[in-house]
Parts: structure tokens; C-alpha cells; sequence
């Protein structure tokens, strides 16, 4: 099973990260919409939305939200916050989806980069720029792999509630890998993996010349800084679809 279909959907996936700024990932989709200011009634996409949180978040504003999500347990729990203007599917992102149809989307918090190959990417890029209309906005919010190589950490413990979790890196075929292994409470162990890939800025740029979508701006953090390769703590990017 792909790493991320294993890992996504289990509960100690919630518990290793429940520490993570909720309120800076929230006041991150307030900034975008500041920056971007979408007309009312904007038809807008959020790949991998996990268990819909930020989806809803930009429903509450009025929009019309579509979440999609490869992790069955994800969806079936955002599927609570469903109404007429918010929906979610269980989707592979590789997959099209709703072509030419959408002002907008979001792939937020590097929820991209997990294939082993990079055709799987390519698949991705392509389905993402296919669920546009002409003039439509991709924002990807992704982990800055020059900041994260630099300052890379190979080894370290983390303690949430009773469970420690041993998390090791490494860098494996352009890959940033996670190992992170525990005891459960039952006393048995456990062994999961994350695998991101390490891409630049030059290589999104590369990836998504071959469809329809343009790099426009960057951000280098959730407060819409400018993007610095070495400071930065994210890469964000807003594409814009143009026909050629």
C-alpha cells in the first residue's frame, strides 16, 4: 500500500501532529483571500482536503467548495460539514476531475510530492490545470526543500500524550523520508512512513510548463511574505490557467 493511504487514514497520524498552528494555517486561507479576492459565488477546488477543516472555512465566506480527498476515513469525516455550497468526494488527485470548471483551487500544507515517480506528478499537474476555466487560480502551499536540507534534522523523539514517537530522516532519490516508529498503547509496535519530494521552485516551474498554468506570484510563509530560497519556511505558489 502507498505510504500515504496508510498513514493519512490512521489515528496516530492526528496524534503526532495535533500540535501543529491551526490558527496560522487558518489566518493563511484569511490571507489568501485578501490577496486573490475571488468574485462572489467562485467555484473553488481543494485538493487533498484531509478532513475538510480550511473547505469549510472557505465555505463559510460564501463560496461554492469542492474537497477532494484519496483517504476514505478523511472524507467520511468532512462529509459531516456537508451542504448545498460544500461536497466532498473521495478522489485521487492524479485523476481528472470536474474539467474546465473551477475559478480556483488549493492544494494546501504539502499535500503534494508524495509519488514514488514522477509521472505521478506530472498527473497530478495536468489533472489540477484540466478542473480550471480560462483564467483560473492554483495556489499550492509546499515545504521549502532548500530551508528544510538546511537545516536537516536526522534524528529526534517526540512525546504526545503517552505515546513517543522516533521519527528519522533522510534523503532518498530526491525524496525527504520520514520513518516514524512507536509503541501503541497496546504494546505493539508500529511503523509508518512519510515521503515528500525535495522540489524547487525550478522544478514546479518545470512540471507545470506542459500544462496550461503560469506561475504568477510567490510567498515564502502564511503571512504572504516575500519568498526567499534559503529563510523562507514555505513555497507557495499561484499559477494562473492561459490557453496558448
Amino acid at each position: 500500500m502507498d505510504w500515504y493511504k496508510n498513514w493519512f487514514g490512521s489515528p496516530y497520524y492526528k496524534i503526532l501532529y495535533q500540535n501543529r498552528d491551526d490558527l496560522e494555517a487558518q489566518e493563511f486561507v484569511e490571507n489568501l483571500l485578501d490577496y486573490l479576492q475571488p468574485g462572489a459565488g467562485s467555484r473553488m477546488l481543494d485538493i487533498a482536503c484531509g478532513e475538510g477543516r480550511f473547505a469549510k472555512q472557505l465555505a463559510e465566506h460564501g463560496f461554492e467548495i469542492t474537497g477532494i480527498d484519496i483517504s476514505q476515513e478523511s472524507i467520511e469525516t468532512a462529509k459531516k460539514w456537508e451542504t448545498d455550497d460544500l461536497h466532498f468526494f473521495v478522489h485521487d488527485m492524479r485523476m481528472p476531475f470536474y474539467i474546465n470548471y473551477f475559478n480556483y483551487a488549493f492544494n494546501f500544507f504539502t499535500s503534494f510530492g508524495y509519488f514514488e515517480h514522477d509521472r505521478d506528478h506530472a498527473l497530478a499537474a495536468r489533472s489540477f490545470a484540466a478542473a480550471l476555466k480560462d483564467n483560473g487560480i492554483l495556489v499550492i502551499d509546499y515545504l521549502n526543500a532548500e530551508q528544510v536540507l538546511a537545516n536537516f534534522v536526522p534524528e529526534e523523539h517526540v512525546q504526545r500524550e503517552e505515546l513517543t514517537f522516533s521519527i528519522k530522516r533522510k534523503l532518498e532519490r530526491n525524496h525527504i523520508v520520514k520513518e516514524i516508529g512507536f509503541t501503541d498503547r497496546q504494546g505493539n509496535p508500529r511503523q509508518y512512513q512519510e515521503s515528500v519530494a525535495a522540489f524547487s521552485l525550478a522544478d514546479f516551474i518545470k512540471m507545470f510548463r506542459s500544462t496550461d498554468l503560469s506561475l504568477v506570484n510567490t510567498f515564502g510563509d502564511y503571512q504572504l511574505n516575500p519568498y526567499h530560497p534559503i529563510d523562507s519556511p514555505r513555497l507557495i505558489m499561484v499559477f494562473k490557467k492561459k490557453y496558448a
